[in-house]
């Protein structure tokens, strides 16, 4: 008996699912302790109240009633979406002909100038930042320029909107270009190669070959600018001034402040439900088939 439950053990630990399983243990708890458990914790928090700095458990939903009929919340909120989208866009502009030089071009360097594009990250976010406060200051390289020609200095590229966008674009841009990069680095590019000798402009082989082909890495590109920027804070206090405040720093301030901790919990939850849409809308779009994942559903 004892040796037929020993041969019986042997098996099971030999099973393949269940060594798999117990490979994946660690991460589920991880994601669990750390991901889905501080998540719900949020969600709770949303419908509770906030006196003194205290969480009151009184069940209600006035902290989405406040942001959903609250003007200057859903100005905040409003820009901080708008702000993500078009950070997105200039992002993809910018990375798409990178990483597609780097893909195509780069030869045996294409991981050291994949690796320089992520220089940047080798610092802190706040000497990031402030890097660009030296770009754009009143008395930033740009406008020490301009006033060493006899130009009047531009104020407004400091302590704006387009001061904000141009750091959050700085700061995520190596994510969209590393997300194409990979995207790439498996495209045979002598699809290109028949589609002219078909007759295909390289404009229409890009857009129909090229574009199609690699669009799930674009789209994970996108969600890795769209999602951080939509939740910024340090880069819009910093270089947004007072006027360029985001969803982000209002939230912040919830926490901090104000210590509104419920109220703050339901922004954060409408953050994260705008996340979740904006991803679902972007997955619709994602031909898995047409990606190369063969077995995938149609």
């Amino acid at each position: 008996m004892a040796v037929a439950a020993t041969d019986g053990l042997y098996r099971f630990r030999r099973n393949p699912q269940v060594r798999a399983a117990a490979a994946m243990v660690p991460g589920a708890l991880f994601i669990l302790l750390f991901l889905i458990l501080p998540l719900l914790s949020i969600v709770l928090f949303s419908f509770w109240r906030t006196e003194s700095y205290a969480l009151i458990a009184d069940w209600n939903i006035d902290n989405y009633r406040t942001l959903l009929t609250d003007r200057t919340y859903l100005v905040f909120l409003g820009r901080s979406v708008a702000m993500a989208l078009a950070v997105s866009l200039v992002c993809l502009i910018y990375a798409y002909p990178v990483a597609y030089l780097i893909a195509k071009h780069g030869g045996r360097y294409r991981l050291v100038l994949v690796l320089l594009t992520a220089a940047p990250f080798l610092t802190g976010i706040i000497l990031r930042v402030t890097a660009i406060q030296h770009i754009l200051g009143p008395i930033g390289l740009i406008n020490m320029a301009l006033t060493t020609f006899g130009f009047a200095p531009i104020e407004a590229l400091m302590y704006s909107k387009v001061a904000t966008a141009i750091g959050l674009v700085y700061l995520w841009i190596p994510f969209m270009v590393l997300a194409i990069y990979l995207s790439l680095l498996n495209f045979n590019f002598d699809l290109l190669e028949v589609a002219k000798v078909c007759g295909a402009r390289p404009w229409r082989a890009f857009l129909e070959v090229t574009w199609p082909l690699n669009w799930i890495g674009t789209a994970i590109g996108i969600v890795l600018v769209f999602v951080p920027t939509l939740a910024a804070t340090t880069t819009p206090q910093f270089l947004g001034g007072p006027n360029g405040a985001m969803f982000g720093n209002i939230l912040q301030h919830q926490f901090g402040a104000t210590g509104t901790w419920a109220f703050g919990s339901a922004m954060g939850v409408v953050l994260f439900l705008i996340s979740l849409i904006f991803i679902a809308a972007l997955w619709r779009t994602v031909n898995l088939r047409r990606g190369g994942f063969t077995g995938a559903d149609e």
